[in-house]
């Protein structure tokens, strides 16, 4: 029994040892951190350029690399595809119920696209793009946007030159000043409110429908003799207006007929490839592209407030109309149109998707 005990009482001796506070000493063990070894950590790009290493990409070497790198998810022109972000468009919307944040509607900062590629992208691949071709991405991402012009070339010289669109819809978060103060007291647990009293009933209020015809409330009004009175009132007052009622009618269905509904709605589904940058219909305006309603028969870069490319304003100038032929190459090939036009798409491949655009665009008037 004696050996038991002295046996527990070494141990409970051992345990308290441990269970004792260190004493704070120096172990020894490694070194400060050579100013290189920081360096390589240290990765991060400020607003205003500090951090960037040398290197430079323009536009057009930029929608190379981003249609090899980044269009899978992206799309070729930044519109995004199925669940991934969308890159390029979405100016104005952030008052929306479904804000559309891009580049050019929501980010900052440039610094925070070069980062965030250099970085992050691509999706399985990080940090296998190079300087040089994250900043012709970034290029590529600030002409997609509108920002820059097609013959535009980014380096960490210019960096400081891009102001981003909602560079100042930001503020600093003060909620640490305005708001934690008003939910750290203590908190009300009884009596936190005067009782809920019933004051007026639905009866005392006059609400209970009552028919002044002593029927049934609810009852149906006599359909047959109402139609009959519509009718009545709506019969033309003489044979000669009925004739231009009827003239009216004819032109309108004929005016109806001539656009194909089902053309029209094939139009809208292609159009999705599109409206990252173009606008149609009540309240359309301008984006990283001009909007389009009344485009077809219309005179090339004739919309205003929108900035085109120096291309389009010469072929504008030579009097380019967007007919439906014009409309139909440019839409197929508008790089191969139109040399150093400012739109990004690859064009559509194939015909009917081109016609079913064009009978969409058509739909809406200017």
């Amino acid at each position: 029994m004696s050996k038991s005990l002295n046996l527990l009482a070494g141990l409970a001796l051992a345990y308290s040892g441990l269970a004792a506070p260190a004493v704070a000493e120096t172990l020894g063990l490694g070194r400060p951190a050579l100013p290189e070894e920081i360096a390589a950590w240290d990765v991060a790009v400020l607003p205003d350029g500090t951090g960037l290493p040398e290197g430079s990409g323009d536009v057009f070497t930029g929608d190379e690399v981003f249609a090899e790198k980044c269009a899978s998810c992206h799309g070729d022109f930044a519109e995004g595809i199925d669940n991934w972000p969308v890159l390029a468009g979405g100016q104005g919307s952030l008052r929306d119920r479904r804000p559309v944040k891009t580049v050019g509607s929501y980010w900052p900062y440039a610094s925070t696209v070069w980062d965030y590629v250099h970085r992050s992208m691509p999706f399985g691949a990080a940090q296998t793009v190079t300087a040089d071709e994250t900043y012709a991405i970034t290029a590529f991402l600030l002409y997609s946007n509108g920002i820059v012009d097609d013959d535009f070339e980014l380096s960490r010289d210019n960096f400081a030159e891009i102001v981003l669109p909602n560079a100042g819809g930001f503020y600093p978060d003060d909620r640490a000043e305005a708001e934690y103060p008003v939910f750290s007291v203590a908190p009300c647990m009884d009596s936190c409110r005067e009782p809920v009293k019933v004051t007026k009933r639905a009866v005392d209020l006059g609400v209970t429908p009552e028919d002044p015809d002593g029927k049934p409330a609810g009852t149906l009004p006599d359909l047959t003799i109402a139609a009959a009175s519509a009718t009545e009132e709506a019969a033309p007052a003489d044979e000669s207006t009925a004739e231009e009622t009827a003239a009216e009618v004819t032109e309108t269905a004929s005016d109806e007929m001539a656009v194909d509904p089902a053309l029209v709605e094939a139009g809208e589904k292609v159009f999705k490839k599109c409206k990252a940058c173009h606008k149609v219909g009540e309240g359309a305006k301008n984006g990283t592209g001009p909007m389009l309603n009344g485009i077809v028969g219309q005179a090339a870069g004739a919309v205003d407030g929108f900035r085109y490319s120096k291309p389009m304003q010469a072929a504008a100038g030579d009097g380019l109309a967007w007919t439906h032929e014009a409309l139909a190459e440019f839409l197929a090939n508008p790089k191969g149109y139109m040399k150093g036009t400012k739109m990004s798409f690859a064009g559509l491949k194939k015909p009917d998707e081109i016609e079913a655009v064009i009978a969409y665009l058509a739909s809406f008037e200017g």
